[in-house]
């Protein structure tokens, strides 16, 4: 079902592409593509399907060039997008801001200098500097993990909370679980901390709510690397209460965990893979390729990953 609700939205994607294309293709594509730097698991897995995605369409496409910068901070990456335009002579860009606001000005000069941009993600603060915006859906990935929790607790329980980096995305996804949760008025979330989408913040987050909370039916970790901080406490603190961790993006590890059964806690995941950068390469080449645009805002599903569908998000491969 998640595949095929993938495939329906890509589809319509390029529906819409078509549907604007003129009666000319550009001869040449040149295109960049600018992302943070590897700095951990879930970036490393959006370095390499960036790279899987211009070595995939460079070999189908002879009329295209795809050029992938990675930064490890905004100056860097405001620096190498002048790069791109002025020495690799790029006439599409393809970006996931390190920071929205510090990069939305050096993005919008490069659109203002002809460049077709899609933003990734990260959106920039003023939207006039791009094209095409693509990225997860935060919403859904707050929704999910309610639905299952209240789900699964048979709608009574306590529950805790960890939340990412204080930032819209993770205030996007935080609201959405609790709005899930008014599903389920015997649900209580006993307290909700940033783990910084970070396994070792998220341990100690978690050895905080194990000393202040005799029951804890239930852990919304929020992301898969945070979960493996969880996890840890849970096993030091040799606590069996708890019955359910729900982590969040699909890490092949917690993916793998799924699959095999092997940790009972471990039920249920939400997509929101790094894949998606391959995705906004992908549509953004074929698009230009055909002298064509996306349409403004494509918002990739996420979708509730169970044992029975975990195979289909494993990725033995990638980093992540």
């Amino acid at each position: 079902m998640k595949k095929i609700t993938r495939r329906l939205a890509l589809t319509a994607v390029a529906m819409a592409a078509l549907g604007s294309a003129p009666s000319f293709a550009q001869n040449k594509v040149v295109l960049g593509v600018s992302i943070p730097a590897a700095t951990h698991s879930f970036m490393a897995g959006v370095v390499f399907w960036a790279n899987q995605a211009k070595a995939e369409l460079e070999k189908a496409n002879p009329g295209l060039e795809v050029i992938v910068k990675t930064a490890s901070g905004s100056p860097e990456q405001a620096n190498q997008l002048q790069d791109l335009l002025t020495v690799n002579k790029i006439n599409a860009l393809v970006v996931l801001p390190f920071e929205s606001a510090a990069l939305t000005k050096p993005v919008a000069q490069l659109k203002g200098k002809g460049v077709y941009v899609t933003v990734v993600d990260r959106g920039l603060t003023d939207t006039s500097a791009q094209d095409a915006y693509v990225a997860p859906n935060n919403t859904t990935f707050g929704e999910v993990p309610a639905a299952y929790i209240g789900k699964a607790l048979g709608g009574k329980g306590n529950v805790v909370v960890l939340r990412g980096i204080a930032s819209n995305v993770d205030n996007e996804r935080n609201d959405a679980f609790n709005a899930g949760l008014k599903a389920f008025p015997g649900i209580k979330v006993l307290d909700a901390k940033y783990g910084n989408w970070n396994r070792d913040d998220a341990f100690k987050v978690m050895q905080d709510y194990l000393t202040r909370f005799p029951q804890i039916d239930a852990v919304w970790a929020a992301d898969d690397d945070m979960s493996v901080g969880v996890l840890k406490a849970i096993d030091q603190a040799k606590r069996t209460d708890i019955k359910l961790v729900f982590g969040g993006a699909g890490a092949k590890g917690s993916i793998k965990t799924l699959m095999d059964g092997s940790d009972p806690r471990i039920q249920a995941n939400v997509s929101y893979s790094p894949k998606f950068i391959y995705d906004a390469v992908k549509m953004t080449a074929e698009a230009r390729l055909k002298g064509a645009k996306l349409p403004a805002n494509t918002i990739i599903p996420s979708v509730l990953i169970t044992k029975d569908t975990a195979r289909n998000f494993y990725f033995p491969n990638s980093p992540f």
